[in-house]
């Protein structure tokens, strides 16, 4: 009796150690293949964060290319338009077309360079426009800035909402009008343009053309969550005003 009985305790410690020793045997078994599928699954994340990071770039490129004829065509249609002016003009026009020509292909420009240029733009549409069209243009810009002369100003942005205005304003309604504000303060840029809407050029055409939707398109790949753009439309004036975090940008770039 005290034989079968050590001989079943033997047993049950064989069993209860084969026991431990195949749990242990599956526990680091299944530990390796999840650390495997971690492995596995960090390896597809940064192969997927590649490839959305390319294609971003790859859009980047495609807007670039689409973006400078149409301003290109638009400049010179308002030089030509008042050949009168010409002369006067032809300063400005050589600033804007050296600007789309040798910085424009630059990932980043500074926002002194960018507001030289919008600012130049505005000029060369204005040569349209009728001497006594009230035509508002203020500009506050802190040049003392941390970030004035830094390259973290995608190139052209400004664009989009200039030459919006010029086009879908009505210029012989008596209440017409045109107001630009541009502002460079506490690292934020900001950019609001106003204008009276044109009675054929309904608020719907201006989210048709390419220029709104590569803005919105490019504001979203660059800057994410460092900007906010906002549209409204009020008793037929159209109002667009911009606003980016250029210096929380310029943060996130320098420790990322």
């Amino acid at each position: 009796m005290d034989g079968n009985y050590y001989m079943i305790h033997d047993y049950l410690i064989f069993f209860g150690v084969f026991a431990i020793f195949f749990f242990l045997t599956v526990s680091i078994y299944l530990f390796s293949q999840n650390e495997r599928l971690k492995n596995k699954n960090k390896k597809l994340s940064e192969s997927n964060k590649l490839i959305e990071h390319q294609l971003n770039e790859f859009q980047l490129e495609h807007i670039g290319t689409k973006l400078n004829p149409h301003l290109f065509k638009n400049i010179l249609n308002s030089v030509q338009s008042h050949a009168y002016q010409t002369y006067m003009s032809l300063d400005k026009l050589a600033n804007v077309l050296d600007y789309i020509l040798y910085e424009s292909n630059n990932r980043f420009v500074s926002p002194k360079e960018e507001l030289s240029f919008a600012l130049s733009l505005i000029e060369i549409n204005k040569i349209k426009v009728n001497p006594l069209f009230d035509f508002r243009i203020k500009s506050k810009i802190d040049k003392s800035d941390s970030v004035f002369e830094e390259k973290i100003f995608a190139p052209l942005i400004t664009v989009d909402l200039i030459e919006n205005a010029f086009k879908h304003t009505d210029f012989l309604a008596q209440d017409s009008f045109i107001s630009i504000v541009l502002e460079l303060e506490g690292s934020i840029f900001s950019m609001k343009v106003s204008n009276k809407a044109s009675l054929k050029n309904v608020l719907h055409k201006d989210h048709s053309g390419f220029g709104s939707q590569s803005l919105d398109q490019r504001l979203k790949m660059i800057y994410t969550n460092f900007y906010s753009l906002q549209k409204s439309s009020k008793n037929g004036i159209f109002t667009a005003e911009l606003t980016i975090n250029l210096g929380e940008f310029y943060d996130k770039m320098r420790y990322s």
